[in-house]
């Protein structure tokens, strides 16, 4: 029965039991804080998948998680934070991929890490910049994500950043990065059917790791709750630094 699949998804059975692994765990996390789903993923799965062949991937995974939260992202969201940003984006976006011609991508990559790591830190300690929570950073911070996703593909992490600058409770946070991620779904596919990335392979396994990324999203979910929202931001913060670190420790080693 496992050998169907496998030859489907032209995994190994220990990489089929990691992927697993990891998109459920994944799922858990994108349910709890609203992001970080194709980050996670990518950064465990790029050792022994390419990374051209995990983007369709994510984007299939991104698809299943923000439908199931859509409806309380819809409630919950600040619907004029999640416009600024997603417009800033689409008009940083070209001009990050523009740049890509004259800018090397690890060096782009290399600084903005470095400043999420350090806007995220400072954040955490409580001494992040007012720029970010006023109208001008707004849109400068969906500008921003958009160049740096298309120089280095860590848009969504500062627009995270964003989100979780803003003084507003987590229910909004979590909902508008929630959001800001179902709007990107019909932008992404022009780009991904545009260059040829979503092909047969990608879309197999998206659709097999698709039901454990939903039940990772709705016990994710299930943990979002009063009791755990006075925790939220410094997780997200947590969990930004984090990215940040193992994406600088793998473009340095």
């Amino acid at each position: 029965m496992i050998e169907p699949i496998q030859n489907l998804v032209q995994l190994t059975p220990v990489q089929m039991v990691l992927c697993v692994g990891v998109v459920f765990v994944a799922g858990m996390i994108r349910g709890f804080s609203g992001f970080a789903l194709s980050a996670l993923f990518m950064a465990s799965a790029a050792a022994f998948i390419p990374p051209v062949e995990l983007i369709p991937v994510c984007y299939i995974l991104e698809v299943t998680a923000s439908l199931i939260m859509f409806r309380g992202g819809l409630q919950d969201a600040d619907m004029k934070i999640v416009w600024g940003l997603t417009i800033g984006s689409a008009i940083g976006n070209p001009m990050g991929l523009y740049a890509t011609t004259s800018i090397p991508v690890e060096l782009s990559k290399l600084i903005a890490l470095f400043i999420i790591l350090g806007l995220a830190t400072a954040q955490l300690l409580r001494t992040s910049p007012q720029f970010l929570a006023s109208t001008t950073g707004l849109y400068a911070s969906g500008i921003t994500a958009g160049v740096v996703s298309g120089l280095a593909s860590v848009g969504g992490m500062v627009i995270a950043l964003y989100v979780l600058a803003r003084k507003v409770p987590p229910r909004t946070m979590r909902a508008s990065l929630v959001m800001y991620l179902f709007i990107g779904m019909f932008t992404s596919i022009v780009y991904l059917l545009g260059f040829d990335v979503m092909n047969k392979l990608a879309i197999s396994r998206g659709l097999f790791l698709a039901p454990l990324v939903a039940i990772g999203v709705l016990i994710g979910s299930r943990f979002f709750r009063p009791s755990l929202e006075n925790i939220y931001k410094k997780f997200c913060l947590g969990l930004l630094i984090f990215l940040a670190s193992a994406g600088l420790i793998r473009l340095i080693l």
